[in-house]
């Protein structure tokens, strides 16, 4: 059986992609700061899902917070924390922690599950739109998803012969976030004449975990936003 872990697999596209993973017959591991919220979802995703507790936040206990997770053969990780931020009011502790939550938690996650990989698996980390698009009040979060693009070519090196590759979803018009925001000025910038959505990236994603050719490779799916 495939074993298919999703780090923020609770909610939003983390949680698609588990139910995606479950209802193929994976068996998924998802994961939430808290165990109570894992277990809950994971009850509800069904099949052979099981959720534990992590806390990307706190590098320092990844270890142990995956000791039960013996083989691998899909990682996917998720968890962001988007909270604003600009230079001119720059809160430090929360650019400290969204920096350690996105890079160093991202990093330890891959570091401490690797041995356990099994042959063919392969890592998919998200990043991010605003990598190359940054907005106000956004700077520390476009500094981690292009951070998502150096450590992923870093992970390649390291992790060889297994692959890793980053997605970077632009708007997606039916997630949680965005389904209730009409008329995102988005929308008339991008030549498909719409938002992407949730289907869609998590298909992308099946296709860079699947497709063994691709590797250390940053893929966009945002509707060609980014060529406006």
């Amino acid at each position: 059986m495939t074993v298919s872990v999703i780090v923020g697999g609770t909610g939003g596209l983390g949680r698609m992609l588990a139910q995606r993973f479950a209802d193929r017959g994976d068996e998924v591991v998802i994961t939430s700061r808290t165990k109570a919220t894992a277990q809950a979802a994971a009850k509800e995703i069904g099949g052979s899902t099981r959720g534990l507790a992590l806390d990307l936040a706190r590098p320092e206990t990844i270890v142990e917070a995956l000791a039960d997770v013996t083989e691998v053969d899909n990682l996917v990780i998720t968890a962001v924390e988007q909270v604003p931020n600009s230079i001119r009011e720059l809160d430090i502790a929360a650019a400290v922690r969204v920096v350690t939550i996105k890079l160093v938690g991202y990093a330890e996650t891959v570091r401490v599950l690797h041995p356990r990989f099994r042959p063919g698996a392969s890592v998919v980390l998200f990043g991010g739109i605003a990598k190359e698009r940054p907005y106000p009040g956004g700077t520390m979060i476009t500094v981690i998803n292009g951070g998502v693009s150096g450590l992923l070519k870093t992970l390649a090196m390291e992790i060889a012969p297994h692959r890793v590759n980053a997605i970077h979803p632009g708007i997606v018009g039916d997630s949680p976030k965005w389904r209730g925001v009409p008329n995102h000025p988005h929308v008339p910038r991008t030549p498909i004449g719409r938002l992407v959505t949730m289907d869609e990236v998590a298909g992308a994603v099946d296709f860079l975990l699947t497709n063994t050719g691709i590797n250390a490779q940053d893929l966009h799916i945002n509707g060609g936003v980014l060529v406006t």
